[in-house]
């Protein structure tokens, strides 16, 4: 008897096994291989600026298992609009598009001309310029938790101007950076302070500024467009863990194809001038 309810539990066992096998096909929304443009140009400040990178890739669906979805055999060009300038961008092969040549102006009108597969994609931007970082410092003051140590980093916002910035903190063992999208809205004139934290959380891998880690910190000077686009994205973000948020929409940049504008390009096209420092918690 005893044989028997053995032999009948470890079928039943077997069956569940065999059930947890079935495929659930999930049917996530996909856009169609539409071109994919990356064409952030950064000036670093102290440097000419000339070298500049640009990549092309294909928007593929979520659990393709192509990975290489690099575009290859575009003709990808920069023109100054108000000196008529043009800079050409060469095809290394690999999806990246270089050149040794851009002359960055800051407040001038510049225009992206992508030609792919018959199509052409054009967007526009102004060179923004950004004052520099004046100094970081660390305390326990400025965040949200006194017993955590947060970076403070200062600059002063020029007066009688309408600002706009992107700042960008990146810890170097972490894998993606913070970003804040700020204006000078209510500060204009003034010095200013944008302070980073870190909280521990072990089930999201993330952990507190501890000394000796090392922090890559930019001010990056952005137009009010992109202020607004990348706004958008960060909350979209922030809130992708929350179930009670919002459902996130696609964000289109400024890529425009106008002869099949339904046939746009994701991605965004900016000019900016970027100050760096790195920081060693100490």
């Amino acid at each position: 008897m005893m044989k028997k309810i053995l032999k009948y539990t470890f079928l039943f066992i077997g069956f569940l096994f065999f059930s947890c096998t079935d495929v659930i096909d999930v049917d996530v929304p996909f856009d169609g291989p539409r071109l994919v443009i990356e064409a952030s140009i950064n000036w670093k400040k102290g440097k000419p600026g000339n070298k500049q990178t640009i990549k092309l890739s294909k928007l593929t669906p979520y659990f393709d298992t192509i990975t290489n979805s690099q575009v290859t055999g575009a003709m990808v060009k920069i023109t100054n609009d108000q000196n008529g300038s043009i800079t050409n961008f060469i095809d290394q092969n690999n999806g990246d598009y270089i050149t040794e040549d851009f002359v960055p102006i800051v407040n001038q009108p510049y225009t992206l001309e992508v030609n792919y597969n018959g199509e052409t994609y054009i967007a526009q931007e102004m060179m923004k310029t950004v004052v520099p970082i004046s100094r970081v410092e660390q305390s326990k003051d400025f965040g949200f938790d006194n017993k955590v140590i947060a970076l403070n980093m200062y600059f002063d916002d020029p007066v009688d101007e309408e600002n706009y910035y992107l700042t960008k903190f990146h810890r170097r063992k972490d894998l993606f950076p913070n970003l804040l999208d700020i204006n000078d809205g209510f500060t204009n004139g003034n010095e200013m302070i944008v302070f980073f934290e870190k909280f521990t959380n072990e089930d999201e891998n993330e952990f507190e500024l501890v000394p000796g880690d090392i922090v890559d910190i930019e001010l990056i000077g952005i137009s009010k467009k992109y202020f607004n686009f990348i706004g958008l994205l960060i909350e979209q973000n922030a809130a992708s863990g929350d179930p009670f948020s919002t459902t996130p929409a696609p964000l289109r940049g400024n890529c425009i194809n106008p002869d099949n504008p339904e046939n746009f390009a994701w991605g965004y096209f900016r000019l900016t001038e970027v100050d760096s420092v790195t920081y060693i918690v100490e």
